[in-house]
């Protein structure tokens, strides 16, 4: 497994709030998945107020 840097930023009540996870995941893909995963339970967003911009590999 890599590590992978995800940064981007989700809707909330005052506007757009911007965010950096770090995490390990086989890929590119499988590290999106997870993040829109766990904001989506951590925050109760649905996957159209998350917005990802860069996913980079460490």
């Amino acid at each position: 497994m890599s590590q992978f840097t995800v940064s981007g930023q989700f809707k909330t009540r005052d506007g757009m709030q911007a965010f950096t996870r770090s995490i390990d995941a086989v890929n590119e893909n499988v590290a999106r998945e997870h993040v829109l995963s766990k904001f989506g339970a951590e925050h109760n967003l649905n996957r159209t107020q998350i917005e990802i911009g860069e996913v980079v590999a460490e």
